[in-house]
């Protein structure tokens, strides 16, 4: 079987039922967000990202709340003027699951884009 990219994978629907991702499990997934921090409780993966200014910050957001509608999951955002935080995590199981990885890669290429 040829391996998928996390980009080219669909976010499943989680209401629960589930265990979080382990430490473990989570570690090879962040090879594929670059970029992504995973916090020490492994619960939660985040990635800070500068913009050119608030008008720019607030494109960026649109565009990442675009991606989050379409794949039925989504981040926590705070924006601090050019400065936009992402978190993600599943609440429904109170910690990661791989949805979390395949938003964060679609992000991650979000971003890529805006440099071409």
């Amino acid at each position: 079987m040829e391996k998928t990219t996390l980009t080219s994978e669909k976010c499943l629907p989680c209401e629960g039922g589930v265990s979080p991702l382990t430490r473990e499990d989570a570690r090879p997934l962040m090879n594929d967000v670059l970029g992504w921090d995973l916090r020490d409780d492994a619960k939660e993966i985040s990635r800070t990202v500068k913009r050119k200014d608030f008008v720019d910050a607030l494109a960026f957001v649109s565009a990442v709340g675009a991606i989050a509608e379409e794949e039925g999951h989504h981040p926590d955002i705070d924006i601090r003027y050019s400065r936009v935080t992402l978190r993600l995590s599943t609440h429904a199981i109170k910690g990661l699951s791989r949805n979390d990885f395949i938003l964060a890669a679609k992000i991650n290429a979000l971003l890529d884009s805006d440099k071409n």
